[in-house]
């Protein structure tokens, strides 16, 4: 059954261009912070509108003018959370280029796959990573590396400071092994010659259209070989409308002494889309963490800024309930926090509400689909276990296995249609033409929408374990043992089975040494039906998973075998 929720005009966009809207908030606020990025020790810099305004066109015009890039070209970005991070989105948009956001942990094969993949011809990369360039643009079309540090635009003084201790006492800073032609800083510099020289920033992206690609976004290769969605300016200005067009009454920018807290990596389509429009949109005062792991390491960001706004996943909400000092000390000014990326646990919601006061805001949302696919709106309680309502102008559809769309209420899997589902995976028309049929994108998740029209995502379709002819959803099973206190962490999977097919076993971290695989399943026997009970619990240290929290079952299939 298909089902659209409000009308959406993508005539009436916010801006018919990132980078107008960029220049919109820059003249509106420009006074105001804008971006800051703080350390585990709490040593932080701050940027204002105006500097990132400043900022971005010089890198635009370095970009253009020293480099010779030209509308198509790609950018490549290769680092963990900083200022120099919304900078380089920023100035690469405004000179008309195309960015390519790289996990700053992977292997040097894994960013070798994706560069040759997207065509880039400029990495900007964090010099904490240096030392594995050389293998990582081998056979690209990366003509230009450029350094970047977490401390750049920091105040001279505390980043020359900082810089000695990172490189030579606590020895973090390896050697390049590549000859980069510039440092972040060398390349702003330039920049701000030609600016002063009277070159004008927007001819750059004069011939820039709403449909050409803003940026070739990675999907997280959780399920297989990671993709390049082609996220164009259009989808990122309609999905920004989308949000915006609901009538919430919370914004990321009323309080002028409030922070959103940015512990999820900007590499991510979900930071990247709050951090550097939705927040900016709003005048709103972004905080960056470059590493929340482990969570002590945003100790200090509570402590030192009044964090009103959140958005994080159900794995981090997890381990701050469990840091005793955060605990002790919970924000007290929260208003909003979101959770993305992975189911959040019934549980986890309960627990962090009595802690905090201030409820978790539940969204859906895909790489393909630039970020949100449907919210619940800020200024309504939220329903445990639901998504919210499709966005302005989002059709969803749920499809039998049959491929025949099941009825209202009943699980099938989700279909989206709306202007914010990508044009397509880069250099793969087979991927593309097996995922958006008619325009209607498969999500290969498995969901429903109850009476009222309320979005719920039961699990991904790939990981359902078939027992007996039964479908089992681990989310299901995860639900139950997670209530167990002895339980810290739990992802299930499913393995063959001689008899049944198939059977969930379920790897968990303890939080309590004296629970046992007994006691595990005999809980989940007063809870399941008898076919969804795990045959086997595995205790293990840590769980596989992606670098936003969202347990990698692959990868816990693979090691079961």
């Amino acid at each position: 059954m298909a089902e659209t929720v409000q009308i959406f005009d993508v005539n009436h966009l916010i801006a018919d261009h990132v980078s107008d809207l960029v220049d919109d908030v820059v003249g509106k606020f420009s006074s105001k912070p804008a971006f800051s990025c703080i350390l585990p020790s709490g040593h932080h810099g701050t940027i204002s509108y105006r500097e990132f305004g400043h900022y971005t066109d010089a890198l635009a015009i370095y970009l253009n003018r020293d480099l010779g890039l030209k509308k198509g070209d790609v950018v490549a970005l290769q680092s963990p959370n900083c200022l120099a991070y919304p900078v380089v989105v920023h100035g690469a948009l405004k000179a008309g280029l195309t960015l390519s956001n790289i996990n700053p942990l992977y292997t040097a094969d894994e960013a070798n796959h994706q560069l040759k993949d997207s065509g880039a011809k400029v990495l900007f990369v964090i010099d904490l990573f240096g030392n594995k360039v050389g293998k990582s643009i081998e056979g690209t079309s990366v003509e230009t590396v450029i350094k970047i540090s977490v401390l750049d635009l920091f105040p001279a003084l505390k980043r020359y400071f900082l810089s000695f201790i990172l490189k030579y006492v606590k020895k973090l800073i390896p050697t390049f092994d590549v000859e980069y032609v510039d440092s972040f800083q060398s390349a702003l510099a330039k920049g701000e010659k030609h600016l002063a020289a009277g070159m004008d920033v927007k001819a750059l992206r004069a011939d820039v259209k709403l449909n050409d690609d803003a940026i070739y976004q990675y999907t997280g290769g959780t399920t297989g070989v990671s993709k390049g969605a082609c996220l164009t300016h259009a989808n990122l200005m309609s999905n920004l409308t989308q949000l915006n067009s609901r009538g919430d009454s919370t914004s990321v920018g009323d309080d002028d002494d409030g922070v959103a807290l940015i512990i999820l990596p900007l590499y991510h389509v979900f930071a990247l889309m709050f951090a550097t429009l939705q927040v900016p949109y709003h005048g709103g005062h972004a905080l960056l963490v470059p590493l929340p792991r482990p969570v002590d390491n945003m100790r200090k960001a509570f402590e030192k800024f009044n964090v009103m706004y959140f958005p994080s996943v159900n794995t981090l909400y997890q381990e701050l309930l469990q840091a005793e000092w955060f605990r002790q000390n919970p924000p007290k000014n929260l208003k909003l926090c979101l959770s993305g990326a992975s189911p959040l646990q019934t549980t986890v919601a309960q627990e962090w509400l009595e802690l905090t006061g201030c409820p978790i805001y539940e969204g859906y949302g895909l790489t393909e689909s630039t970020c949100v696919v449907a919210a619940m709106k800020y200024d309504e309680p939220p329903r445990p276990g639901s998504c919210g309502h499709p966005l302005p102008g989002t059709e969803l559809r749920f499809v039998g296995d049959d491929g025949v769309d099941v009825a209202q209420g009943e699980r099938g899997e989700l279909w989206v249609k709306g202007p914010q589902i990508m044009a397509g995976y880069l250099n793969k028309p087979e991927a593309t033409k097996d995922a958006i049929v008619d325009g209607w994108f498969k999500t290969g998740d498995i969901g429903y929408l109850d009476a009222e029209g309320y979005l719920y995502i039961v699990d991904r379709k790939k990981d359902m374990v078939i027992v007996s002819g039964f479908n089992v959803f681990p989310t299901d099973i995860e639900e139950v043992i997670i209530e167990l206190k002895g339980v810290a962490e739990v992802g299930v999977v499913g393995m063959p089975d001689a008899k049944s097919g198939e059977r969930p076993v379920a790897f968990v971290i303890k939080a309590d040494d004296a629970i046992t695989e007994e006691d595990i399943i005999a809980y989940c026997h007063t809870k399941l039906t008898n076919y969804k009970i795990p045959r086997e619990v595995r205790f293990v240290s840590e769980l596989p998973k992606s670098p936003v929290g969202k347990i990698l079952r692959r990868v816990l299939r693979d090691h079961a075998k």
